[in-house]
């Protein structure tokens, strides 16, 4: 959380500088366009079987968010290229001080302190704000205007409990069950598996698989594969998996596909780039179209009248990238888990030792008053 707050720091400052040249030099009319790589006779690739062909590894990682928090002036989806320019030198320069070697002969922390987390090596954020149809985003929600997810007072106030609950001081840690999905190596953070797929800190890679009858979508984290069955019924709606029921089909280039019975442990989804609440009742639909040789445009929509005050969209552009994926082996010598657990209960009989002591030291303050009021009426 301390990294999420520090680039939102970061990107406050960047806006007040961008905000000051914009009226200074008069730059609002830069060319928005970023010029496109697709060859003029390029056309979409296909199977030995005839559909489009989205196969290959792809990756969604872009320092764009889910919502619209980057102060980007006026709050607009579309930043020009110097926008766009001093938000990305703002973002390198904090991951490039992230991964600073430290100082070898520094004492270890303080007991109970803050031992740090991932350097940069390890993480997957990208460097770039995307580009979408030959814009650039400075967020992956396109509707509403304002770039946010529309809840409904309750949803917010239901995602905002479930929060409480897992980071400060009401965390729960009773058992494993009330710990985030991405914790416990079920499914990854956030809602990296989809559906939406949503960039997060790393591990952003994509892997499609096709047959005549299904698309198989390889997620990197937790390594799940999603079965998109093509022009297939629905599953009953008792029916809930993991990342939910998805089925498919093609319109003419693109594949559009369906996605209900979200697993209801699935809802609050979780990760440092973005937290959003997604009931098992929603509906969320999807289309993948090739535009280019080394780009797939991916659009969603999710829609729940009960959570949502309307029906939020996204655009995104997933980048080809060589492979392959390297299993994310979560649970391999992972002691995170057990360790918050382990550390709950240790808090717990600190707790309780010092109720005991302190009712102790209380039992004992009473009866030497007693056997003083005792002695003097004697």
């Amino acid at each position: 959380m301390k990294i999420l707050k520090v680039i939102k720091v970061i990107g406050i400052v960047i806006g007040l500088i961008v905000a000051a040249l914009v009226v200074a030099y008069g730059v609002l009319e830069l060319t928005k366009r970023v010029d496109s790589q697709t060859p003029e006779d390029w056309q979409v690739p296909r199977t030995s079987f005839g559909h489009p062909s989205l196969e290959g590894v792809w990756t969604s990682a872009t320092i764009t968010t889910l919502e619209r928090w980057l102060p980007i002036p006026f709050n607009k989806l579309k930043p020009n290229k110097l926008e766009a320019r001093l938000v990305e030198q703002g973002i390198t320069g904090l991951l490039e001080r992230n991964s600073e070697q430290g100082d070898p002969d520094a004492p270890p922390p303080e007991a109970g302190g803050d031992v740090g987390g991932y350097n940069t090596f390890w993480l997957d954020t990208g460097d770039k704000l995307m580009v979408v149809n030959g814009t650039i985003r400075s967020s992956i929600i396109v509707d509403p205007r304002d770039g946010m997810v529309p809840y409904r007072d309750h949803a917010r106030a239901s995602l905002q409990d479930y929060l409480s609950g897992v980071f400060g001081d009401g965390a729960r840690t009773d058992g494993p069950e009330q710990r985030p999905l991405g914790e416990r190596c079920i499914i990854g953070f956030g809602s990296t598996g989809g559906p939406p797929m949503l960039p997060v800190l790393y591990n952003n890679h994509y892997q499609f698989v096709q047959t005549p009858d299904n698309v198989a979508i390889l997620v990197e984290m937790n390594h799940d594969t999603r079965i998109v069955r093509l022009d297939a019924d629905p599953l009953p709606a008792h029916i809930t998996p993991w990342l939910g029921d998805s089925v498919g089909h093609w319109d003419g280039d693109t594949l559009t596909v369906e996605t209900q019975n979200f697993h209801p442990q699935q809802s609050y989804r979780l990760a440092i780039k973005h937290q959003i609440y997604i009931p098992e009742t929603a509906r969320v639909v999807e289309r993948f179209t090739r535009v280019g040789p080394e780009e797939l445009l991916y659009e969603f929509s999710v829609e729940d009248d009960e959570a949502f005050a309307q029906t939020w969209r996204g655009e995104m552009t997933l980048r080809k990238t060589t492979g392959p994926i390297y299993e994310y082996a979560c649970h391999e010598a992972n002691y995170s888990l057990a360790g918050i657990l382990a550390g709950a209960r240790y808090e717990e009989r600190k707790a309780l030792e010092s109720a005991n002591t302190s009712n102790a030291s209380n039992a004992s303050n009473t009866t030497t008053e007693h056997s003083a009021d005792t002695g003097a009426e004697t």
